[in-house]
C-alpha cells in the first residue's frame, strides 16, 4: 500500500503529533517548527493506554521504543482530542543498521490495522530515505535544531548538578523553565542561534544557575547511558531520573550533541574503513567540523564555574579507542561503551545501563562491555536495566538500589 505524502497545502491545515523523548530539547524543537510555518504538538500522554496500543499494532517481538512511540501517537489519536481529517504524525528514520529505521513502516502498519491508515506519517532523516512536498529540513532549520539540542544540552546538565543540592526546594525548575521559554522565544523571534548570541546565552544559563545558593554535601553520584530513547524518555525508563532523585544522588545523563556527533562521523569512519564517495567525505567533514564548534561553546560556558563540563566528543573516542573498534556503531554502537568510560573517569562510576529488552547492539556494547570498563576503572559501580512491557518497575528499582547500596558504602 502507498504511503500518504504530507503535502504543501496539509502544512497549513494540519496539527503534527510527536512523540517526546526529551522534554527540554523538545519544547524548544516545538518553537523552531512553529516558527516555520508548522502546527506540532509535543505528546504528554504516558497512560496505560500507550502500552496496550503499542502491544496490540506494533508486536511485542519488536523494540520498546518502537512500541511506545507508536503506541504514544495511536493511543492519542484514538483519544477523541483531535481532528483526524487534519493530523500528521511524525517519525525519525536514521538509515543505519538500528531497527529503528523501521518504525516508520511498522507504526504505518499498525495505523492501516486500526482503521487509521489515511494519517500522513512524517519521515525526518537526513539520508533522503523518504520526501514530502510539505516537509523539508533546509539548512538553516537544522541550523536552529543543532542550536536547540546545545541549549538543551547545557540546561539538562545544570539543572541535574544543582537540583540535589539547592536549599530552596524548586528553585532549579523555575529557573529551567524560565530559559526554556526564554529559548523558545528567542527563537520564534528569529534570534538566539548566532554563534555570538549563542556564546552570550549559553555563558549567562552556567552564571544564573551557579547563582542559586546550595549545600555543600556529598551525594552519590549516577550516570545514565543506554539505548537514546530509553536513556531520555521518562515513558521509557519508568521516570528514572526522578527515582534517582528520590534516592538522594545526582545524575549526570551524556547530552544529545556527543550522539549527533557520533553519527555524523560514523560516515567518515566508513569511509576510511570501506572507501567511498569523497563528495559525501568532505561534506560530513564540513558538518563535523560545524557540530564540533556547537560543542565548544556548550564547554566554554561552563569554564570558571563549579560545574563539571562533559568530556569532548574526541576525547570519548581517544578514551574507547583500545577497549572497541570504531566499526562497532550500530544503535549507539561504541558511544555507548565511551559515555562509560567518561561517566567513570569523571567521577560518575555509578551507572545505570538503560536499554530495551533484545536491544543487540545495546547489549554488546553496553552490557558486554561492562568487564572491560572495570578493568580499566576498578570501582565503576555498573548496573544493566532492561526496560520492556513485560518488565516490572518494582524490580527495576529493586536492582537500581542494589547498585546504589555498593555506591554508598564506596562514598
Amino acid at each position: 500500500m502507498d504511503r500518504v505524502e504530507f503535502t504543501k497545502e496539509m502544512k497549513k491545515t494540519h496539527k503534527i503529533l510527536v512523540p517526546n523523548m526529551l522534554n527540554v530539547h523538545f519544547k524548544i524543537l516545538e518553537k523552531i517548527f512553529t516558527s516555520y510555518g508548522y502546527t506540532m504538538e509535543i505528546l504528554t500522554n504516558t497512560d496505560q493506554s500507550v502500552i496496550d496500543e503499542g502491544l496490540k499494532y506494533i508486536h511485542n517481538d519488536t523494540c520498546y521504543p518502537a512500541l511506545l512511540t507508536s503506541g504514544q501517537m495511536i493511543s492519542a489519536l484514538k483519544s477523541g482530542d483531535y481532528d483526524l481529517e487534519h493530523t500528521a504524525l511524525i517519525m525519525s528514520q536514521t538509515g543505519g543498521g538500528c531497527r529503528a529505521s523501521n518504525y516508520i513502516h511498522l507504526l504505518r502498519k499498525g495505523l492501516r490495522n486500526a482503521g487509521l491508515g489515511d494519517i500522513p506519517v512524517i519521515s525526518i532523516n537526513m539520508s533522503g530515505l523518504e520526501k514530502n512536498s510539505g516537509f523539508k529540513l533546509s539548512l538553516p532549520l537544522i541550523r536552529r535544531m543543532v542550536a536547540a539540542a546545545v541549549y538543551g544540552d547545557l540546561l539538562m546538565l545544570l539543572s541535574n548538578q544543582v537540583r540535589p543540592y539547592e536549599i530552596k526546594k524548586g528553585q532549579t525548575d523555575t529557573l529551567l523553565e524560565q530559559w526554556t521559554v526564554k529559548i523558545s522565544e528567542l527563537f520564534e523571534q528569529n534570534k538566539g542561534y548566532s554563534q555570538k548570541e549563542m556564546k552570550k546565552y549559553l555563558k549567562e544559563m552556567s552564571l544564573s544557575f551557579e547563582e542559586i545558593e546550595i549545600k555543600e554535601e556529598k551525594k552519590v553520584k549516577v550516570g545514565i547511558v543506554g539505548e537514546i530513547y530509553v536513556k531520555y524518555s521518562p515513558l521509557a525508563n519508568n521516570n528514572l531520573e526522578k527515582f534517582l532523585q528520590e534516592q538522594d544522588c545526582e545524575v549526570m545523563v551524556p547530552g544529545l550533541m556527543g550522539f549527533m556527533l557520533f553519527k555524523v562521523d560514523n560516515r567518515i569512519e566508513d569511509i576510511k574503513l570501506y572507501g567511498g564517495n569523497k563528495i559525501k567525505d568532505i561534506v560530513c567533514k564540513k558538518l563535523f567540523n560545524f557540530l564540533t564548534k556547537y560543542e565548544t561553546y556548550l564547554i566554554e560556558s561552563l569554564q570558571g564555574t563549579r560545574f563539571t563540563p562533559p568530556g569532548t566528543y574526541q576525547h570519548l573516542k581517544k578514551l574507547v579507542e583500545p577497549v572497541i573498534g570504531y566499526g562497532c556503531k550500530m544503535g549507539e554502537g561504541w558511544l555507548l561503551t565511551a559515555e562509560m568510560l567518561e561517566l567513570a573517569e569523571s567521577g560518575y562510576g555509578n551507572i545505570v545501563c538503560a536499554q530495551p529488552f533484545g536491544c543487540l547492539p545495546n547489549h554488546i556494547a553496553g552490557k558486554g562491555m561492562v568487564r572491560k570498563i572495570v578493568k580499566q576503572f576498578p570501582k565503576a559501580n555498573i548496573v544493566a536495566i532492561d526496560y520492556d512491557p513485560g518488565a516490572t518497575k518494582v524490580n527495576q528499582e529493586n536492582r537500581i538500589k542494589l547498585m546504589l547500596s555498593v555506591a554508598k558504602e564506596n562514598l
